[in-house]
């Protein structure tokens, strides 16, 4: 029996960590950060924007024309030699030519020279499924940029419910490992993964018997999110068979069942957008 799933992809593709990835895998790459917004904006304070030296750029800030904007900033910055820099945008911007298109205001430091030290150990902490922050430099009023590792989910299953679930995820950039039984599981234990506070937990199975043991090692565990299918009388024998392995009413309150957003999905495709869907929120949650 093999001891754990292929994760897929290998490498998730997460656009919180994409301009971060690039800075520090370049040299001479313009770092642009969103330290300050007035207003309604689609992006959250700490968006950030890489731009490198061959033109290359990683990150969204908005529909185009600000990442283009600041690419002919970043390009002048690197040029001249300049040092970090605070550039207002949009309300109350002394770009009387360019405006965006919400009306808000934002405040983005451009820092020419990231320190590349400090770009290396926060990638290397995101690797290690840690949370880590950068500190950004002066003149930003934002001390530092805050991140977490990855959303990661680990599917446990049969039938074509999980495999669509895992496909679904896949086709986001976001890693997920599919669990199956007598494969990966064994009836009755736990299996020999490690979860950590931003891996999501999700049990597929119409054989309920398998759900116990599992059940119990994913409340048990860090996981911020643990869900199950199953109907009523399911979900109750779930329940007191949980209680009888020492869960209380708060920690059976973290099994999410039923699972996902869409009540009574009926195939496997609307299940699994239902799910993800709701994974997905509660991840942004913890993103803040």
């Amino acid at each position: 029996m093999p001891s754990a799933a292929a994760p897929l992809p290998e490498t998730p593709a997460d656009e919180d960590q994409s301009a971060l990835r690039l800075a520090a895998a370049c040299p001479g790459t313009v770092l642009c950060t969103v330290v300050g917004i007035d207003g309604s904006y689609s992006r959250r304070r700490g968006a950030q924007l890489a731009v490198a030296p061959d033109g290359r750029m990683a990150g969204s800030l908005a529909d185009g024309c600000l990442e283009r904007e600041l690419a002919t900033q970043a390009a002048a910055a690197r040029r001249e030699g300049r040092g970090p820099a605070l550039l207002r945008y949009g309300a109350g911007s002394p770009f009387i030519d360019f405006r965006l298109p919400c009306g808000a205001g934002l405040d983005v430091l451009i820092d020419p020279a990231p320190d590349r030290a400090a770009l290396a150990a926060t990638v290397a902490a995101l690797d290690e499924r840690r949370a880590a922050s950068l500190t950004l430099p002066a003149p930003s009023p934002l001390a530092a940029r805050a991140f977490v590792p990855a959303l990661r989910l680990v599917v446990l299953g049969s039938g074509p419910e999980p495999a669509a679930l895992v496909r679904l995820a896949a086709a986001q950039g976001l890693a997920a490992e599919l669990l199956l039984p007598e494969r990966d599981l064994a009836l009755g234990r736990a299996p020999a993964v490690a979860l950590d506070a931003w891996s999501a937990v999700i049990l597929l199975f119409h054989d309920h018997e398998w759900e116990p043991a599992l059940a119990d090692w994913a409340l048990r565990s860090p996981a911020f999110y643990v869900g199950a299918q199953g109907g009523r009388a399911a979900r109750e024998a779930r329940a007191t068979r949980l209680a009888a392995l020492g869960h209380d009413e708060a920690g059976l309150a973290r099994l999410r069942s039923p699972v996902g957003l869409i009540p009574h999905a009926r195939d496997a495709a609307t299940l699994a957008l239902s799910i993800l869907a709701e994974v997905v929120a509660a991840y942004e949650h913890l993103r803040g």
